[in-house]
């Protein structure tokens, strides 16, 4: 067990933790498209997330349905540690950034970011992405938080 600000994390506690991590990692797989036809080698992070893309694209509406799930049945849960609910609402808190960032392609993605612009864009938004999630995953299985400038601020205000 290793001693957090609030109370010990257990082994089960640290992988349930990191869990949530995938779903910003599968969301955000997109933005790798560039980099991936590049680097063929890096598709290999893709394969913890093949399962979860295949019920997505199965089950109607399934992103929604996770991320309510996650937010309605842990973060809100005061009966799950502080430690998972927490990197639950950071893992959402990411997915929005995500989201926001996939909207604003597709509004202005077709007249301004062409070419290498959007290349870039697209390629800084994976790579952030990807420290961001290795970053957290391996701060959650060594029983850490992971601190993420204005994203844990916001999380420490919606998780008490």
């Amino acid at each position: 067990m290793v001693m957090t600000w609030r109370g010990t994390t257990t082994v089960r506690d640290r992988i349930f933790a990191a869990l949530p991590y995938l779903l910003p990692l599968m969301n955000g797989l997109p933005f790798g498209r560039f980099l991936f036809q590049q680097f063929p080698v890096l598709q290999i992070i893709t394969l913890p997330v093949i399962p979860l893309m295949f019920l997505y694209q199965y089950i109607p509406f399934a992103g929604f349905i996770v991320f309510i799930g996650l937010y309605m049945l842990v973060v809100r849960n005061e009966n799950i540690p502080h430690f998972i609910r927490f990197n639950t609402m950071q893992a959402i808190l990411i997915d929005i950034v995500l989201i926001l960032c996939t909207l604003l392609f597709q509004v202005f993605g077709s007249v301004l970011l062409q070419g290498f612009v959007g290349e870039t864009l697209y390629n800084m938004i994976f790579l952030g992405l990807l420290a961001v999630f290795f970053y957290s995953v391996i701060q959650s299985l060594s029983g850490k938080y992971a601190e993420i400038p204005t994203i844990s601020d916001a999380v420490y205000m919606q998780v008490r």
